[in-house]
């Protein structure tokens, strides 16, 4: 038998972190109420947790899921009976930080909106502490930075919550961002100025502050182009965000000590140093592309059985130079070059059309627990036993050169 409809206490009551209620179902895991504060997943917001507690009882409840306008509480723990009475309590830091990711949700669309209704809103999330809005329109951080600014000044000034059902046919006296996703009496979601004016409408079903200064700070973190043609913003907001700029403030503090810099100097600084590096790397490569090609050089070349060309086998002092080293050995005409270490990493360097690199290699490292792969001119590989792998060479060397 399904249960009657669930009284949305969340809708009427959004403050209360405490109701009772008297179970109608239980389904397994699972009891539907006659009433909850509980908000199910949806819109893009998780859902409630928190407990039950009854006479002889308590329970976690770990997930709440709408099934037509029934609500089910998933439960850890003791299971009530039918008819049950029990008492609630939310987990209130969880809904709240939900609250205001939800809100924010809604104000910075509307910012967006009022910078070009073109940005229109295809799909939310707010799974998250870091929440995204796609939307059309394709706008830029030029854009992105214009929408803070615009929410940042309406928050000041002040916008308050009001919430009403709407039957479709009187929808029209309201300016909806968006078409309702439901049909029938519709929940919109007001934010009024100060003389009544609204800043925002929305219909929908999720947890909203009264105050929309509540939800603040509200900052975008990045923009990324997705597929569609969309561009996902990616935002925080509340105490989530809060906690971000302070770690970050706290951390850019640290890092401007380490660089004997002021905060405000600390983007010079980084960019010196990160010059500095730059340059430095550019000269450790070109030492590096020396030191292989004079190690090229001095090793003692044997030739290859029925060709012209030469088979050099060397060890690398380090793996560091095995990149530099194969690139020089790329230069050399008329060459096999074999190229190991003894961190276990190896390299064949061919221009040699009878001895093709990766089947070369891959038969040598096979024989000795090894695996690697690349193409004719060049692979690539790694082995447990460099000094095996060295004798698997010299020995396949000698048997090649006999035959």
């Amino acid at each position: 038998m399904t249960p009657t409809a669930t009284q949305r206490l969340y809708w009427s009551r959004p403050l209360d972190q405490r109701f009772t209620a008297r179970v109608l179902a239980v389904d397994g895991p699972r009891v539907a109420m006659d009433r909850t504060l509980f908000y199910p997943e949806g819109g893009g917001q998780n859902a409630d947790a928190g407990q039950l507690q009854w006479t002889g009882g308590t329970a976690q409840v770990t997930d709440v899921q709408k099934s037509g306008e029934v609500i089910w509480h998933t439960l850890a723990g003791d299971l009530p009976a039918p008819e049950a009475e029990v008492e609630g309590q939310l987990d209130w830091t969880r809904r709240y930080r939900h609250t205001q990711r939800h809100s924010a949700e809604h104000l910075l669309a509307q910012a967006f909106h009022r910078l070009n209704p073109a940005f229109g809103v295809r799909a939310v999330s707010m799974r998250g502490a870091e929440c995204t809005l796609d939307l059309a329109g394709q706008p830029s951080e030029a854009h992105a930075r214009q929408a803070e600014q615009l929410l940042m000044e309406r928050l000041r000034d002040g916008l308050t919550l009001d919430t009403v059902m709407v039957e479709g046919s009187d929808l029209q006296r309201f300016p909806l961002r968006r078409p309702p996703q439901v049909e029938g009496p519709v929940r919109v979601v007001l934010f009024r100025a100060a003389d009544g004016e609204i800043w925002e409408a929305s219909a929908c079903g999720g947890t909203h502050l009264p105050r929309a200064e509540q939800a603040a700070p509200v900052f975008i973190t990045r923009l990324d182009h997705i597929k569609g043609g969309l561009t996902r913003v990616t935002f925080m907001a509340g105490e989530e965000a809060t906690e971000r700029l302070t770690r970050v403030y706290r951390q850019s503090q640290q890092l401007s000590r380490d660089f004997s810099s002021s905060l405000e100097d600390l983007p010079v600084r980084v960019a010196e140093q990160r010059s500095t590096l730059l340059d430095l790397r550019s000269d450790l490569e070109r030492t590096q592309r020396q030191l292989a090609r004079h190690l090229l050089q001095e090793a003692v070349g044997q030739p290859w059985p029925g060709t012209s060309a030469t088979f050099r086998l060397l060890e690398l002092p380090t793996a560091t130079l095995l990149k530099a080293a194969t690139e020089e050995a790329r230069t050399l005409t008329d060459s096999l070059t074999l190229l190991w270490t003894t961190e276990g990493r190896c390299a064949l360097v061919s221009d040699v059309a009878e001895a093709p690199a990766q089947v070369l290699l891959a038969r040598l490292l096979s024989s000795c627990g090894g695996r690697g792969g690349g193409k004719p001119e060049l692979a690539q590989g790694a082995m447990p036993d460099p000094a095996a792998f060295v004798e698997t060479v010299r020995n396949w060397y000698a048997q090649a050169h006999e035959s």
